[in-house]
């Protein structure tokens, strides 16, 4: 199935410039818009954020598994999973008290759960991408690749945490994409770190608001 939708999205994946000696694909440049603009939506806390998730993560599904990145591709198709779930949850979400969801900070002996089981996952996705795949990067790519669904879901309960696991995951992917030449890619998550640290501060504004 993967090899056919590469192939019904050949003609996005042709050349449409070249950035620092690497061609940059038509798909790329759809990709990185409609990211932005995800990001975007989700430091303003705004719904549309979704939907916008869900199509960018088609599209670097495909990007990613033309670059043999695995563990990345598989990463965008839960991303996908994820973004309905996060919509529902947004949406209709409450927390523990039954109250709509709100912006707010995880307790301290959550946020040491949350850290170490995601620590305890990289390595077992790692040496699963290096047994199955033909990955060059396995353990390059499971870091951010575990630390993203840690993200989401902390991002879809509105956790003001999610936003420092991006930080981290989008310094990670810089280097990792630079390593692929994917240049444009490695722009976006320049952007996507800067956002992450201006989302973390809303986010914090936004909690002490509501009290």
């Amino acid at each position: 199935m993967l090899d056919a939708l590469l192939q019904a999205a050949r003609p996005l994946l042709a050349a449409a410039i070249t950035l620092w000696g690497s061609p940059v694909t038509w798909l790329e440049i759809v990709a990185f818009v409609l990211a932005v603009a995800m990001v975007l939506a989700n430091v303003r806390v705004k719904v549309i954020g979704w939907p916008l998730a869900i199509a960018s993560s088609l599209l670097y599904a495909l990007l990613f598994a033309d670059s043999r990145l695995y563990g990345e591709a598989s990463l965008q198709i839960f991303f996908i999973a994820m973004a309905g779930w996060g919509w529902w949850q947004w949406l209709r979400g409450t927390t523990g008290d039954g109250r709509p969801l709100r912006v707010r900070s995880l307790p301290p002996r959550q946020r040491l759960a949350v850290a170490g089981a995601t620590l305890a996952a990289w390595p077992l996705l790692a040496l699963l991408l290096a047994r199955v795949t033909d990955s060059d990067v396995p353990w390059f790519d499971a870091l951010p690749t575990v630390a993203s669904v840690t993200g989401q879901i902390l991002l879809g309960r509105k956790y003001v945490e999610n936003w420092p696991v991006w930080v981290g995951v989008n310094l990670v992917s810089i280097g990792l994409f630079a390593y692929k030449g994917l240049w444009l890619t490695v722009l976006l998550y320049a952007v996507f770190a800067l956002l992450a640290v201006a989302g973390w501060r809303a986010w914090r504004r936004l909690e002490a608001a509501h009290g």
